[in-house]
């Protein structure tokens, strides 16, 4: 079976320009009629990691959730922008990721509603491989369909972030870091990210790639203008798309791997047909990874103890602190699944022996204060 993507070419978030983007994407893919009923209640689902403002490429712009909520209404449907960012599931801190993020500006210009509910609901998932069932954001049961619209970025664990990670934004608070900690290998983890999408099940997926990041992403990354605005039915060809575009390969990122094993998607891309400007015409250049690529998972190694503590030591990346940068404002502390950073003397500390290696800390730090140091062992070995 076959999906389209469509690419559209996109160069600036000008606003006439990005609802142009938006309605050919949408025509692209056989227009919105094919997903949505009028009257259906439809829950935009941004990238909405943390605080930070739109012109730093870590959240989703502003001007793409506008396009498509106008679009949205227009044709009939009710509309809600929700997301639960990284950090605590609160009302106070909702609402000002919504502020800084520009998601407010987004719903009161197009007439939508912003989510303020907080609570979280279990949902079976039958389809799931780890998670039979997930706790998902109560937001969810007050809407029909749901569309995702990602940001094009690299991620410090898993390299590569975009559609399938985006649903796992629906995972509440707390609930993410209980998942990070029952399931630190890459593999695992990216097994639990396809389940939490299968559970959502998103009708529509869009990646908002007109500026996107590299680096020591999703959060501490550069911005890249790659001018794409990618859309799909499909999020698990979408990522494989996404990810083609910007250079990477199935084997270089689990998420990739876990779904050509699973049979979800074909790693030659033969299940993929393309739909507005072709991949070539974009001049999309290799976004550089994070730091932490080509380092092999040792979380998911069958290595002895002893060898498995040397390699942990010497060869596996890991997050640091920069001494210069943190202000000891204790995000890291809270979000650390392991439990395992104190704040010492006004500065966080890390106690590696303990750590799980899923850079929750550095990919919520606001300070960007938190990177990634990769061992120069780990580089004579070619891992």
């Amino acid at each position: 079976m076959k999906s389209t993507v469509s690419l559209v070419k996109c160069r600036s978030y000008d606003y006439a320009g990005v609802r142009s983007a938006v309605e050919r994407s949408i025509e692209n893919l056989g227009g919105l009629g094919r997903y949505i009923n009028k009257g259906d209640r439809v829950l935009l689902k941004p990238n909405l990691l943390i605080r930070k403002k739109p012109e730093d490429a870590c959240t989703t712009h502003p001007a793409v959730i506008k396009a498509l909520a106008e679009i949205l209404i227009e044709y009939g449907s009710r509309v809600v922008i929700g997301d639960s960012p990284g950090g605590p599931f609160s009302s106070v801190y909702l609402n000002s990721v919504y502020k800084q993020t520009g998601m407010e500006w987004a719903a009161k210009e197009s007439g939508a509603v912003l989510n303020s509910n907080t609570k979280s609901f279990e949902k079976a998932n039958p389809r799931g491989l780890l998670l039979k069932k997930a706790t998902l954001a109560e937001m969810l049961c007050e809407t029909d369909k749901v569309i995702s619209v990602a940001k094009l970025k690299t991620h410090g664990l898993m390299t590569y972030t975009g559609a399938v990670k985006n649903m796992f934004g629906l995972v509440p608070g707390i609930t993410k870091a209980e998942y990070h900690l029952n399931m630190p290998g890459t593999g695992d983890f990216a097994d639990a990210m396809i389940d939490v999408c299968l559970c959502v099940d998103p009708v529509l997926s869009f990646i908002d790639g007109i500026v996107g990041m590299e680096g020591d992403g999703p959060s501490a990354g550069t911005t890249v203008e790659s001018g794409v605005l990618l859309s799909s039915p499909c999020p698990y060809r979408l990522d494989m798309a996404a990810c083609s575009l910007i250079g990477f390969g199935t084997n270089e990122v689990p998420l990739l791997r876990r779904l050509a094993e699973r049979k979800m998607i074909s790693a030659d891309m033969s299940d993929i047909e393309y739909a507005g400007d072709s991949p070539d015409s974009l001049g999309v250049r290799r976004f550089i990874p994070p730091k932490s690529h080509g380092v092999r998972d040792f979380n998911e190694t069958k290595a002895p103890g002893i060898i498995k503590k040397f390699l942990s030591r010497f060869v596996q990346t890991r997050p640091f602190v920069s001494n210069v940068l943190c202000s000891g404002c204790g995000v890291c502390k809270e979000s650390c699944p392991a439990g395992i950073i104190k704040i010492d003397g006004s500065k966080a500390k890390i106690d590696y022996k303990s750590c799980i290696r899923c850079y929750c800390c550095q990919e919520l730090c606001p300070q960007k204060s938190v990177g990634i140091k990769r061992p120069p062992l780990s580089y004579l070995m070619r891992l």
